[in-house]
């Protein structure tokens, strides 16, 4: 039996998907344990017990608990499917490495701006100059992503690779910060996540998104 603690598009979207590339026949029944963002059911249930900072995502697999996603993916692809990672002394594992770590310093600022703009409640505001300080560092992010992917279908040239799977969380969440039509090589690299029968099984299961109340959020005026 697998549990994952998850919320319904966030980091642990990374490890749902992870888990439908390998299968479910390679490793176990799954159970999705799902949280709310900000319930009182994080902070009191048994998210507690396996995440240290409780947060998601956390896996519980075979008296083994995780509760970071890079580190979660790097372990399933190195325990379950080879295929997905890059084995110390392959070619493209330094590359591999550095696409799985930066696709946290995306998130890293996707959080940042969901910080601001989503969780702020009235008479809280969200500061234009920090929002307009995030929304310059991920499109930077994303423009040196949209080079480096050039003509190729996946980040790596091996192929398919769990480095694509950690960004499916980062493209599913920057177009509601950052306007997409600038990168097209990455709207197409996202078309391309889309079409895997994995990924349509994990969007099946999350249903229509319930955490961002508008299609785009602008840079607030002051």
């Amino acid at each position: 039996m697998i549990k994952l603690h998850h919320v319904q598009y966030g980091r642990s979207f990374r490890v749902l998907w992870m888990l439908e590339e390998i299968g479910l026949d390679k490793i176990g029944p799954l159970e999705v344990i799902d949280y709310q963002i900000g319930s009182k059911a994080m902070q009191e249930g048994e998210l507690r017990k396996v995440s240290p900072a409780v947060r998601i995502p956390a896996i519980e697999l075979d008296g083994l608990v995780m509760s970071e996603s890079g580190a979660i993916i790097e372990y399933l692809a190195e325990t379950y499917a080879p295929e997905l990672g890059r084995a110390v002394g392959h070619a493209e594992r330094p590359e591999w490495l550095q696409w799985v770590h930066y696709s946290e310093t995306m998130a890293s600022l996707i959080e940042q701006l969901n910080l601001q703009l989503v969780f702020l409640r009235p008479p809280a505001k969200p500061s234009p100059v920090v929002v307009k300080l995030n929304v310059a560092r991920l499109r930077g992010t994303l423009a040196g992503m949209e080079a480096r992917l050039g003509d190729k279908e996946w980040l790596l040239e091996g192929g398919f690779s769990a480095a694509d799977i950690m960004m499916g969380f980062n493209l599913f969440a920057v177009p509601f910060y950052v306007d997409m039509d600038q990168f097209p090589k990455l709207q197409a690299y996202r078309k391309r996540m889309e079409a895997r029968p994995a990924y349509q099984r994990c969007i099946e299961r999350e249903g229509p998104q319930r955490f961002y109340a508008k299609d785009f959020y602008p840079v607030p005026t002051e």
